[in-house]
């Protein structure tokens, strides 16, 4: 067994990428997602990629896999009815929730404030306390739980929270109503917040063991599923998710921790990413993955993915490390369409999806989308994935005359305003995680992936001024790279909150080591070996009297040379580049993480044969295309035939199996060593 297949189920397309860690060969494969059960779209790929590499699926030794069936639970409002058990007192905590109103100062008037995923009267209290420094003040009173469980077991509930004040403290009397649930309500999943999230800020704590509780039967059905379904194609590798930090974990974590794959699906591109601009030596990166129904953008930093201690999901923003990943409805299936009462063209955040897909596509669809402007403007010749599927050039026209016709323009403008608008979202989620950051993103270069990142790569690095814009080999399944690279990883965290003057550093590193060992372990249960696991720390801290923390990541090589003025100048650094200022008040130190990371998989970019740097060899034919406003002669090459140092003046289009990329005039295509594209302004 010697397979790893990275599988990314998308909005529209279920991206597939097979690689023998032996020789290093790897075999591609995109089929349209199954939204109904994501399982047999995933089952379709891996018949076909098995049979397109003649291997035995039996011969699949890790089966790695980014999955949105969390989230979209979530944002469908299909998650478990939750029962709710609290300290007496404190039945209103997720109703009180948090003073904070996103939006302007009209959001207080007119936001309808979301349903609480555990509702009032399925949260109930029990008799109990302890204190903030874990020491009991009132014993557990088992008459109140047993009372407390049987109501919520007659109300119905799928699934129970857990969430005592002070728990992260001490999760004695926590636990003690885990065991007596497994008793009353067998069969039902428990979710403890001092297992979850072992933190103080109660509200926090307890919102993400709900959101945990909440998803945990969705994806457990979903996960045994896919299980039975890849057993009977033979599949009997491992089965991990990635998780929203971009590591990995097993399948049977994933189902007890489902709040941690809460963002696995876009991971799985920035980790590709990493590996990408390894390859290329490139430092720092802005991510652009546009797929068919959303754009995620993220910045790496150093070949660091910059990650946040937040998971947001619609209006739901729970306590678990991700990604700092933003999402804009702004995708190759997003509808354009011109409102009555305005007369303005919107572009998004509707979306085609995969049925019925753009008017191009000829499976149904019926309303003009970026894809059929794309195909209008000769952005995207008629023939995509290898000549294997054609797209209706006519069908699209029609479909954006209906924008041409509602705003009194020509067809070509129409659809040029389409894709300028959905560029304009794509830049505005760019500038929200480089500009609003306080990173200037001319120091960056835009990397451009997914189905249809590599077609607007160009137009939004032009916006943004980060070049190169880059277009790796195999754009369309980097996600599913992403999922292949990746490495195991898992974090535990601790509540510390102690003045930094009052804190001894030799206490701390004693409390970071028997952390460091708790998730060193847990990775060792999980198979990995013990030499090839790596430690890692986080750190939050804050001037006192902050509602807020900065997390630093540190070693224990640093701590221990520098101690906590190493750890205090770090964050006054960090603080003063994010806010402009720095305090003269005592620093806090608020919370502790451990994270334990398995060996990455060290895989070699294949070198192309090089060029002279004329492209003619790759040449398939002469083309029209429509850009700046009157119509251009371009050509249209074949990735594959390209060659090391090749360089292609704009307008220009390169095809490959499962993108297209779109170099615009004013610019030059570079091919670099390894296959990358890299346009620069000429």
């Amino acid at each position: 067994m010697r397979y790893r297949l990275g599988v990314d189920v998308g909005g529209t397309f279920t991206d597939l990428l097979l690689f023998d860690h032996d020789s290093g060969q790897f075999w591609r494969h995109k089929t349209p997602s199954t939204p109904q059960d994501s399982s047999e779209g995933i089952l379709n790929g891996v018949i076909a990629i098995t049979e397109e590499a003649g291997v035995d699926a039996g011969d699949i030794e890790f089966f790695l896999h980014g999955t949105t069936v969390a989230t979209n639970a979530v944002l469908e409002g299909k998650g478990a009815r939750v029962g709710l058990i609290v300290t007496e007192g404190f039945r209103d905590i997720m109703q009180i929730a948090r003073s904070f109103v996103p939006g302007g100062l009209a959001g207080w008037i007119v936001w309808p404030k979301p349903q609480p995923l555990a509702a009032l009267e399925d949260t109930v209290e029990v008799a109990e306390r302890m204190g903030a420094d874990g020491k009991m003040v009132r014993e557990l009173d088992e008459a109140s739980v047993r009372a407390a469980l049987t109501k919520l077991k007659d109300a119905g509930v799928e699934a129970l929270t857990v969430s005592l004040i002070n728990a992260y403290t001490n999760g004695t009397h926590e636990a003690r109503i885990g065991e007596l649930a497994a008793e009353i309500m067998p069969g039902i999943p428990v979710s403890l917040s001092h297992e979850v999230l072992p933190e103080m800020q109660e509200y926090e704590r307890t919102l993400s063991t709900v959101a945990n509780a909440a998803v945990r039967p969705v994806v457990s059905n979903y996960l045994t599923n896919l299980r039975s379904r890849l057993a009977d194609a033979g599949v009997t590798g491992k089965l991990s998710l990635l998780r929203s930090d971009g590591g990995l974990m097993s399948s049977q974590k994933a189902e007890e921790h489902p709040v941690n794959i809460l963002m696995s699906g876009p991971a799985g591109g920035v980790t590709g990413a990493v590996w990408v601009a390894k390859n290329a030596g490139l430092k720092n990166i802005l991510t652009l993955d546009v797929g068919g129904t959303s754009t995620d953008v993220a910045l790496i930093e150093n070949l660091e993915p910059r990650r946040v201690r937040t998971t947001e999901v619609g209006h739901l923003s729970v306590r678990a490390s991700s990604l700092d990943v933003k999402t804009v409805g702004a995708g190759g299936g997003s509808i354009a369409f011109v409102p009555e009462l305005t007369g303005a063209l919107r572009v998004g955040p509707q979306s085609a999806g995969a049925v019925p897909g753009p008017v191009a596509y000829g499976k149904g669809g019926e309303e003009p989308t970026v894809t059929d402007a794309n195909v209008v403007l000769g952005y995207l010749p008629e023939n995509l994935l290898g000549g294997s599927f054609k797209l209706d050039r006519e069908g699209a026209k029609a479909s954006v005359q209906k924008i041409a016709d509602a705003l009194g323009v020509g067809l070509m403008e129409a659809a040029r305003g389409i894709i300028d608008i959905v560029n304009e979202n794509m830049f505005g989620a760019l500038r929200m995680i480089s500009v609003q950051q306080g990173y200037d993103p001319r120091h960056f270069a835009l990397m451009g992936f997914g189905g249809a990142g590599p077609l607007h790569v160009n137009a939004v690095a032009r916006l943004m001024g980060s070049w190169p814009a880059v277009s790796p080999v195999s754009p369309g399944v980097l996600c599913a790279l992403g999922d292949a690279t990746t490495r195991m990883r898992t974090e535990t965290a601790r509540s510390f909150s102690r003045l930094a003057t009052a804190t001894d550093v030799n206490e701390l590193i004693a409390l970071l080591d028997e952390m460091a060992s708790q998730t060193r372990a847990e990775l060792e249960a999980d198979g990995i070996p013990a030499d090839s696991i790596t430690s890692e720390f986080e750190i939050d801290v804050r001037y006192a009297g902050q509602a807020f923390e900065v997390p630093l990541t540190i070693d224990q090589a640093t701590l221990r040379e520098k101690g906590l003025e190493g750890i205090l100048s770090r964050f006054d650094e960090e603080h003063h580049r994010l806010f402009t200022f720095n305090m003269d008040t005592p620093h806090e130190i608020v919370n502790l993480r451990a994270v334990a990371q398995g060996a990455s998989l060290e895989l070699p970019a294949a070198q192309l044969e090089k060029g002279d740097g004329d492209p003619s060899a790759a040449k398939i034919r002469d083309h029209t295309l429509w850009m700046d406003g009157e119509e251009h002669a371009a050509i249209i090459y074949d990735r594959s035939r390209l060659r090391q140092g090749d360089t292609i003046p704009g307008p220009a289009i390169i095809t490959e199996m499962d993108s297209t990329t779109l170099v615009e005039t004013g610019c030059v295509a570079t091919i670099d060593a390894v296959g990358n594209i890299l346009i620069n302004p000429a």
